[in-house]
């Protein structure tokens, strides 16, 4: 399949054979990829929830959705990822309704802002963002999928979008935990652009540790991750200034179309064809090979304690 094979496509060519009714997850919702994979899968009389942090956007959406597509299960949930406190009581509220889940996708991220900035726990905010929050998410989330994968007899994924840039801004051994905290390492790393490498990074560690978890346990989930290419979308409106005018300018004449962006993420939560493929990481519906370091499997150990040591998630 090729680099502009459109979610249209995709979407044509996918089919989930199931009695029972297909729950999905996808962050980061209202926007860019989010957005767009949140329509192509209410096309698919599935029951979609968002998880949002703005949710006046996120119904705004929603209601844009159900006028063009009657039909359409979907809902709205509240979680900025930006604090763990707000992961714990999404996961508790998705928990207590009751609710099946058979697809985790973790879209939403950030760009590295320009100057070292924390979260609300105090922590990095690129690596608190794009991968604390979703490593908390999914942990928190697993159990209700192992049952809803028994329960169902269908298979789980788990689906982590990452970026090319988990090559690039980063050490040779990968990962040097004690600088994650530190300030000065920040600001010396090419205006942060390495902290968003590095986060993305740990998107491919953590989805790679969660397969080989899965397949040492013989649980029916699968964990896959993705670049969706290069695309103009709202994460570059934080970062206001010459870099991001740049980053917007280059895309135009390099960049896919928001359809194209979310083929890859539909592909992989849609498509029979991934059935049973884990570990793997994916650029236009294909298996390549990323960089060498995520294929460290003592580094996606690492990577997994020391993101337990501020989430005290239990596995």
């Amino acid at each position: 399949m090729d680099a502009c094979f459109t979610e249209a496509i995709v979407l044509h060519k996918s089919q989930i054979t199931t009695r029972e009714l297909i729950f999905f997850l996808i962050t980061g919702a209202t926007n860019g990829i989010g957005k767009e994979t949140a329509r192509v899968l209410a096309l698919r009389h599935v029951h979609v929830v968002m998880g949002v942090r703005n949710v006046i956007a996120g119904e705004k959406l929603r209601e844009e959705l159900l006028q063009k597509i009657s039909y359409a299960r979907i809902e709205v949930m509240e979680i900025d990822l930006n604090s763990l406190d707000s992961v714990r009581k999404f996961a508790s509220q998705y928990i207590s309704r009751g609710l099946p889940l058979n697809i985790l996708i973790n879209n939403a991220g950030i760009l590295a802002p320009f100057k070292f900035t924390l979260s609300k726990d105090n922590i990095e905010q690129t690596f608190a963002v794009n991968h604390l929050g979703q490593f908390l998410l999914t942990n928190l989330l697993l159990e209700t999928m192992k049952k809803t994968a028994r329960k169902n007899q269908t298979e789980g994924r788990i689906i982590n979008l990452s970026s090319f840039m988990h090559r690039y801004g980063v050490h040779k051994e990968g990962i040097r935990f004690e600088e994650i905290k530190d300030e000065k390492s920040y600001s010396s790393s090419a205006l942060g652009r390495s902290a968003y490498g590095l986060s993305k990074l740990c998107n491919i560690l953590h989805t790679n540790e969660l397969a080989r978890r899965f397949k040492e346990e013989g649980v029916n989930i699968t964990a896959n991750s993705l670049h969706p290419g290069f695309i103009t979308t709202n994460i570059f409106a934080p970062n206001a200034g010459v870099t991001s005018w740049m980053m917007n300018t280059l895309a135009k004449f390099i960049s896919k179309d928001i359809g194209q962006g979310a083929s890859t993420t539909c592909y992989l939560a849609l498509n029979p064809k991934v059935k049973g493929v884990s570990g793997q990481y994916f650029v236009d519906n294909n298996k390549v090979e990323a960089s060498k370091l995520v294929r460290d499997s003592d580094l996606a150990k690492k990577l997994w304690n020391y993101s337990l040591s501020f989430t005290e998630a239990k596995y």
